[in-house]
């Protein structure tokens, strides 16, 4: 069945937009004026937030004013907890029971310097078993029509390989697939073809890593991007470049999306407000160009915001009509293609062991 949600009047109807968060956390966040080894820290009341990549990816959204619904793999205490925190905040959620306790996240802010301390637990370990259990599950209630959007880390276990196992699942008459992870699964992806993601997007770092080489100008991103394109890794392929904005590679060109000269608060965010607004453009019937802008756009507005926020809609608004769109110009790399796929391949054994 087709899931179609009106949002706001100014959208109208939207396609299906499903994240899905493999590992959430509760994420507790507490100040104590120095943090140093030996007595006891007094902290500041808690504050709990729900965490994960596809949550902040539907939290950003919800902000823009859009709707969506989260997959959300969770269970023990900490996962009635964090289905309490996203009805707090209006989240719809399809959870999934995960084969162990929910993680919390722990941020401590030590007020005489400003520094974040952030404390970060494994969760679960998933077996095999589990996984092609959650897979099956996951793929059978996605709308065919809609936006699936993969994002955050795996938790312990899950294979490498789990989104390619997802994308063999949906087949080439499924959803379309944005896809935001790192380490050995994005070089997992990268080292095989045909993979079929309607986008794929990385980090400058995380590009550099999987090409083996400094990216030191907008046409190498988009290049590499083309690369991985034409490998048919993704219909899409972004590449984000912190300040200097994000480049965007298709079938039919490259684009670089500007960044904005704006006050850094926040880095934290900025990925998952890009990949919101990117899916929601896109669930709105924009091309990927004008996706590219929104993505970029949100990001900006989320290095603006204090420590674990994300996009704010009054500053989206306000930068959108100054993020500048360029074409750039790039030819086709011919053999580095293999060389690519090499680099790939040994990078996801390094990653995994």
């Amino acid at each position: 069945m087709c899931h179609v949600h009106l949002c706001l009047l100014e959208y109208g109807p939207l396609q299906d937009i499903l994240t899905v968060t493999f590992n959430p956390a509760v994420d507790m966040s507490t100040a104590t004026p120095e943090v140093s080894a030996g007595p006891k820290l007094r902290c500041d009341a808690p504050v709990f937030s729900a965490g994960g990549g596809g949550i902040n990816v539907s939290r950003a959204i919800r902000i823009l004013g859009g709707y969506s619904r989260a997959f959300v793999a969770a269970g023990g205490t900490a996962g009635v907890k964090l289905g309490v925190l996203l009805a707090e905040e209006g989240i719809a959620r399809i959870p999934y029971p995960a084969p162990g306790e929910t993680r919390t996240n722990v941020a401590v802010i030590e007020g005489a310097s400003g520094d974040q301390y952030r404390y970060v637990m494994p969760g679960p370990t998933w077996r095999e078993a589990d996984c092609e259990l959650m897979l099956d599950n996951l793929c059978a209630m996605v709308s065919p029509s809609g936006l699936v959007v993969l994002s955050g880390s795996l938790a312990p276990g899950m294979p490498v390989d789990v989104i390619r196992r997802i994308m063999q699942r949906l087949g080439a008459e499924g959803p379309k697939v944005i896809c935001d992870i790192s380490g050995a699964p994005l070089a997992d992806l990268c080292g095989h073809e045909g993979c079929g993601l309607e986008v794929l997007r990385m980090d400058h770092d995380e590009a550099e890593e999987i090409e083996g080489a400094p990216l030191a100008s907008r046409e190498d991103s988009a290049r590499f991007a083309r690369d991985l394109v034409t490998k048919g890794v993704a219909r899409a392929v972004v590449v984000a470049r912190g300040p200097d904005g994000s480049v965007l590679a298709t079938e039919t060109g490259c684009v670089h999306a500007s960044g904005l000269d704006v006050p850094v608060d926040n880095k934290v965010g900025a990925g998952d407000s890009f990949v919101g607004a990117f899916a929601l453009a896109m669930a709105m019937g924009k091309d990927a160009t004008t996706a590219l802008q929104w993505g970029t756009t949100a990001a900006t507005s989320a290095v603006t915001t204090p420590a674990r926020e994300l996009c704010r809609k009054p500053d989206f608004e306000r930068y959108l009509p100054e993020c500048a769109l360029s074409d750039l110009a790039v030819e086709f790399r011919g053999r580095a293609l293999r060389r690519l796929g090499r680099k790939s391949a040994r990078q996801t054994r390094r990653w995994s062991s």
